[in-house]
């Protein structure tokens, strides 16, 4: 199957909050990232951008990959550290990037956010015109974030989802679907979806 991009490799920005309240999943989003690597593969290539933020101030980004043991490498060398959410760089530079080439999907990982809403949600609604969905991934049920996240994957036309500690399995079907749909698309998402595939499907839906 050809990626969605027209014979080019897809483009995933994989952004995670790593201030202090995230340690303690630090280590399975390192590992679960190589499982959407493996996933994209199958369907037709991704290339990956990392980018993070902690400390104060602090918003750092890789340059973009294409294989999964240089992501986890790049992951386990980053240390969460304390600090107030950035989200707005975050959604600013998937605007900068896919001005300079197209960036087919967001995935942002976060429990918190303690920014102007307003100002996010027009950051988004930038990114739902450049047709780059933005997929929320919360952890803890905070109703600020939770009200927030919601409204950015509306706008960018991507889809919001909470898990908590007990749901790993379930973070890993779903961004493996999101790297699915990055790599080949909405086909290659229902495809997987008819085929069984449980996170495509419940992708599917929390984006119609």
């Amino acid at each position: 199957m050809a990626p969605a991009t027209g014979g080019a490799r897809g483009r995933l920005m994989f952004a995670l909050d790593a201030t202090m309240s995230r340690q303690p999943t630090w280590d399975r989003a390192c590992a679960i990232q190589a499982d959407m690597f493996s996933e994209a593969g199958s369907v037709g290539g991704l290339d990956v951008q990392l980018v993070y933020f902690r400390g104060f101030g602090e918003c750092r980004a890789s340059k973009w990959v294409s294989d999964a043991g240089t992501l986890g490498g790049l992951m386990t060398r980053i240390e969460c550290r304390g600090g107030l959410t950035q989200i707005g760089k975050v959604l600013s530079r998937a605007i900068d990037e896919t001005r300079k080439a197209p960036v087919q999907a967001l995935v942002y990982i976060g429990d918190a956010m303690e920014e102007d809403i307003d100002r996010l949600c027009k950051r988004a609604g930038e990114l739902g015109m450049l047709k780059v969905p933005v997929f929320v991934f919360q952890e803890r049920r905070d109703p600020v974030a939770s009200r927030a996240f919601k409204e950015i994957a509306r706008l960018s036309g991507g889809a919001h989802l909470t898990f908590d500690d007990s749901a790993g399995a379930e973070l890993s079907r779903l961004l493996k679907a999101v790297a699915v749909y990055a790599a080949g698309g909405r086909k290659a998402l229902a495809d997987r979806s008819a085929e069984g595939d449980d996170g495509a499907r419940l992708l599917l839906e929390k984006m119609s």
